[in-house]
């Protein structure tokens, strides 16, 4: 481990006092990878699920919405709480977009109203959704000038809000996270104010550990992420993982010449970049061989192919990983307005919903290679994670011969 994060341990996790004991049963470390939805859960397709031996699904919720559409008839609440009857295990995110306007202030009407409208959501959520993830991406969706105090001061009373609503909904099993930091591979985003976003969550005991997005343009930035983090949480915490791709590695590519061998097969000029043949299989989905094709004879994907499995891998290898999910479906804000400067996201997903022609039934088709290594790493979870009523069969990496057994 690097001098920074050995000196983290020391700063952080040893602040003067014993390390605040967690509340309620905490979720241990299942290291279990699931499906992630972001803001399309009502895409949820449950052949898609039982087709990947999935068992854990991920979406996130924007409280604005709230404003427009009575929280009992949100379709993505609809969605997670059916997810759970079936036997689902759920992550939800709650999303505070604040990229438009201040953060308000802890005792102002603006406050009062935001937690009042936060408790129209909590009682469909709180006892029901298995892991709450308090904020999505803070450091994001927030005006730049306002990644400060400011943001610390609203997240932590929006903390503090949730933690005593579950407390009065005897809502325990419910777990609580923090969500989500981005970009900690980079040095300048390790500011004071994550800093402190990660004392809050060291201290509070309520607070099982927070959630990471690692989105990277290299494999070896992940281990940035888990040796600043790691370290600044307490020993009993996990952490989560609910979004993470190669997506500004692809970006780097979209310009590339497209493989000769490619080119002659299909009838394109040898000149034609990468992002004009993605462009082309969105405006008519391609055969799914030819879809292949493209992205196995392409030497930056193909070499890239297996980096679901490598990094769960990592992530398993801390011994502190909670829930993965990966991007599950290609959703049409990911192909609207393609061009060659677009974040290439659809590349992410285990369906390829847009670029590849359903293989019939209504089914869609798997994108290149994700499907494989995402069935692959689905394993038996340990006791009291186990299937409900008719839900699927629940899987981590653990087994009996590991050494980070459950509940050890």
């Amino acid at each position: 481990m690097r001098l920074a994060a050995l000196l983290g341990v020391l700063v952080l996790a040893v602040p003067g006092a014993p390390a605040p004991a967690p509340t309620n049963d905490a979720l241990p470390a299942l290291g279990a990878l699931g499906a992630n939805y972001n803001e399309n859960l009502d895409q949820l397709d449950y052949r898609e699920l039982r087709t990947a031996r999935a068992s854990w699904v991920r979406g996130f919720y924007p409280l604005p919405e709230a404003d427009k559409v009575p929280p009992e008839q949100s379709e993505t609440l609809r969605v997670i709480r059916e997810a759970h009857d079936r036997g689902y295990k759920t992550v939800l995110s709650l999303k505070f977009p604040e990229n438009a306007t201040s953060f308000p202030r802890p005792g102002s009407a603006e406050m009062t109203a935001e937690l009042a409208r936060l408790d129209r959501v909590l009682p469909l959520v709180l006892g029901t959704v298995d892991v709450v993830t308090i904020g999505n991406e803070p450091f994001i969706e927030s005006l730049p000038a306002e990644r400060d105090q400011r943001l610390n001061e609203f997240y932590e009373t929006v903390a503090r809000h949730v933690i005593e609503v579950r407390a009065k909904l005897s809502a325990a099993k419910t777990h609580l996270y923090m969500g989500a930091l981005n970009r900690l591979d980079l040095p300048q985003n390790r500011t004071p104010a994550v800093e402190r976003y990660l004392r809050f969550v060291h201290d509070t005991p309520e607070l099982e550990g927070v959630d990471l997005h690692p989105h990277i343009a290299d494999e070896a930035a992940v281990q940035d992420f888990f040796d600043y983090t790691l370290p600044r949480l307490r020993p009993d915490q996990t952490f989560l993982v609910t979004e993470f791709s190669l997506v500004w590695y692809w970006q780097q590519h979209l310009t590339d010449a497209i493989p000769a061998t490619f080119a002659a097969r299909y009838g394109y000029p040898p000149r034609t970049q990468v992002w004009q043949v993605i462009g082309d299989a969105i405006k008519q989905p391609f055969p799914s061989r030819k879809w292949n094709d493209f992205l196995s004879s392409s030497p930056w994907f193909e070499s890239k192919k297996h980096f679901l499995r490598d990094e769960l891998d990592r992530f398993r290898a801390t011994g502190r990983l909670a829930v993965a999910t990966y991007g599950f479906r290609q959703i049409p804000s990911m192909t609207s307005g393609w061009s060659a400067t677009k974040v290439p996201w659809l590349l992410n997903s285990v369906f390829a919903t847009l670029t590849v022609q359903p293989r019939g039934d209504g089914m869609s088709s798997p994108g290149y290679t994700w499907l494989d290594d995402f069935r692959a790493l689905q394993r038996k979870l340990g006791k009291g994670w186990g299937p409900s009523r008719e839900g699927p069969r629940l899987h981590s990496y653990v087994d009996s011969s590991s050494p980070l057994m459950l509940g050890s």
